[in-house]
């Protein structure tokens, strides 16, 4: 089967620790995995009055409320991500190119190149994630420096800049947001993280595209439709 690589954003890398669940999980259609793990109460007693409400009551009941409250729960996040987000939601070209220019090239790819190939996930600097083609080639990297962990830079395996992701200033608290652009600064997709489990994920026009519950993503419907390996 032809592999099909898609981007469903990051996981919290400074709360997890580990790569699998750092970066945005480029994944293969021929690498789903079909488990379903049973759900996982989460605390975080250092967010606001609302955020531990909403923590606590992570409870993945997506495919049994009505499609009334389904509808309801879209509309709630997407008002959270495009209309009442603490951090800046779109960027023109230029301002986008302003603010990141010094990361459209890796100046050290060879070196992050070969460190990101063997395995290393971490050193004084930065976290780092692979990401591979059939398992052995090594298409992408992303780097998080460590003095600026809200931003996330994906690069090409010769050091060209792909993605960023810019997440709010709640992070890595839960819950916070997660904006993911392409080296243009045109948005490409938006997350809420209610929690490391739970995320609401929306396109660049605002229209809903799934809730993640670990590996698996739910249509507006209830109806699961993809599967994401490394959650």
């Amino acid at each position: 089967m032809k592999k099909i690589f898609a981007c469903v954003f990051l996981l919290s890398f400074l709360v997890l620790g580990q790569c699998s669940y750092a970066f945005e999980d480029i994944y293969s259609l021929d690498d789903v995995k079909s488990d379903v793990e049973s759900a996982e109460k989460t605390d975080n007693s250092s967010n606001s009055d609302k955020s531990t409400l909403l923590q606590a009551s992570v409870v993945f009941d997506w495919v049994d409320i009505s499609q009334a409250k389904r509808d309801e729960n879209i509309e709630y996040y997407k008002n959270l991500l495009f209309e009442n987000n603490s951090s800046k939601v779109y960027y023109t070209k230029s301002e986008f190119k302003n603010e990141f220019a010094k990361y459209y090239k890796d100046k050290e790819f060879k070196y992050h190149y070969m460190l990101t190939n063997n395995g290393v996930t971490e050193d004084e600097d930065a976290k780092y994630c692979a990401f591979y083609y059939k398992k052995n080639t090594l298409v992408m990297y992303a780097i998080q420096y460590k003095n600026n962990p809200n931003r996330a830079f994906y690069y090409t395996a010769f050091g060209g800049l792909r993605y960023t992701d810019v997440m709010s200033d709640e992070y890595p608290n839960f819950p916070y947001t997660s904006m993911q652009y392409d080296r243009k600064g045109q948005l490409k997709s938006a997350i809420y993280f209610i929690s490391k489990d739970l995320q609401y994920m929306y396109g660049p026009d605002k229209e809903f595209q799934g809730v993640w519950y670990k590996d698996k993503m739910y249509d507006k419907n209830g109806k699961q439709t993809l599967t994401r390996t490394n959650w």
